[in-house]
């Protein structure tokens, strides 16, 4: 907490308030795993509710800004991706076609029109994102494919969920969370961005709760048997 309290009062106000919004989208998201953990939890094992994926597609449309603002690349890859494997688990939910389909069209192609009106406002601002990457520093690769994992982890979980016809969080989805997570740490404080640091310490404890609940579920249902 102190190690914030120094780094936030020698900002100008524009990054503190880009980190705020950075924090914004990061409770969004961390609402979504204490929306899950507590349904889980009543439930004595893995659920994946409606507002699971609500919190996550709100978190993402923001952290996408978040990520247009810091110039992150890692950000920017893993939030499009994301972006809409949450509308799809929204679909199979049932719940997408709920929504008016005027928001719809607007939400859908969100990413793509927040990419254009950087490029048309400030187009060396985008260049910049990718100009300058140093693909052999470790700190950058490590944070990279750490934040590919936890992109990657919702394909699998897409995936999975395909195949039962409907939307599910399995093991393997917490799996790679934990591992992503320590991953994406490191990068964090490398990268001094307390936004990344603090998100994926506190949700490292969700996902291990959440491998918890899934292995204890799979051997209730052995034993059961």
């Amino acid at each position: 907490m102190k190690y914030l309290l120094v780094f936030f009062n020698d900002l100008p106000l524009r990054d503190v308030l880009i980190y705020g919004l950075g924090f914004l989208a990061q409770s969004l998201f961390g609402a979504r795993i204490i929306v899950q953990w507590y349904k889980s939890e009543r439930e004595g094992r893995v659920v994946s509710p409606t507002l699971f994926w609500i919190f996550s597609l709100c978190g993402s449309f923001l952290f996408l800004i978040y990520g247009l603002l810091r110039k992150d690349p890692v950000i920017l890859l893993g939030q499009t991706l994301s972006f809409y494997i949450y509308i799809r688990n929204l679909q199979l939910k049932k719940f997408w076609t709920k929504i008016p389909l005027a928001w719809r069209v607007i939400i859908t192609p969100l990413p793509f029109i927040l990419y254009l009106v950087m490029i048309i406002t400030t187009p060396d601002s985008f260049q910049d994102i990718f100009k300058n990457l140093n693909y052999t520093d470790s700190v950058l690769v490590i944070g990279g494919v750490g934040q590919l994992l936890l992109n990657l982890r919702y394909l699998y979980q897409w995936y999975y969920s395909e195949q039962a016809n409907e939307s599910l969080l399995p093991l393997g989805f917490w799996l790679i969370s934990a591992v992503a997570s320590v991953m994406v740490v490191y990068y964090g404080f490398n990268r001094l961005d307390p936004v990344l640091l603090t998100a994926q310490s506190m949700g490292f404890v969700a996902y291990l709760r959440n491998i918890y609940l899934s292995l204890f579920g799979r051997f209730k249902t052995t034993a059961s048997k």
